[in-house]
């Protein structure tokens, strides 16, 4: 099977209900951000140092799929993205915030490829936070997506400090 099907060449694209829609639209641009937010938090993981940074990364990345299917979705009857995933979030940064020394001063990362890499996960997720917000002034968003991507911020965030931290 080709992995070209030519029926996206005058601007249009296919939610997972197969209704067609323009891929300037503000829901396609959303997923699209979070899609980018995945291929960056790749690039953190592959050069992140540390497993545990690494396992983080991979699960944000697999909420990243629900994420994005849920965008793609226009007639859920049920989420893909659960409040749990919120707690979840929480608890790691939670756990993070006890293992790293008080913040008191702005970070420049860069001190490791890891780091700068989670850092730039960062700003791509406030962009795809953004996207989101605009969509859901459009469009139904669910509440738990939007808190999720403003926790995934803080989240690469600080795991970036911990990657960093020697």
């Amino acid at each position: 099977m080709a992995v070209y099907t030519k029926t996206g060449d005058k601007g249009m694209t296919s939610l997972l209900s197969g209704e067609r829609v323009e891929k300037s639209g503000l829901r396609v641009e959303a997923y699209g951000n979070v899609d980018e937010l995945s291929s960056t938090l790749g690039l953190a993981r592959f050069f992140c140092q540390k497993q545990s940074v690494k396992d983080e990364i991979l699960k944000i990345q697999k909420l990243n799929m629900l994420i994005m299917a849920e965008l793609a979705s226009n007639n859920l009857t049920e989420p893909y993205v659960k409040s749990e995933v919120i707690v979840e979030l929480e608890k790691v940064l939670d756990e993070l915030t006890a293992k790293l020394p008080p913040l008191n001063k702005f970070l420049i990362s860069g001190e490791n490829s890891g780091g700068a890499f989670l850092d730039l996960a960062r700003t791509v997720t406030r962009r795809a936070e953004r996207s989101l917000w605009r969509l859901s002034k459009e469009e139904f968003v669910s509440e738990t997506l939007l808190i999720a991507l403003n926790r995934i911020s803080d989240l690469c965030f600080m795991l970036m400090r911990f990657e960093e931290m020697n």
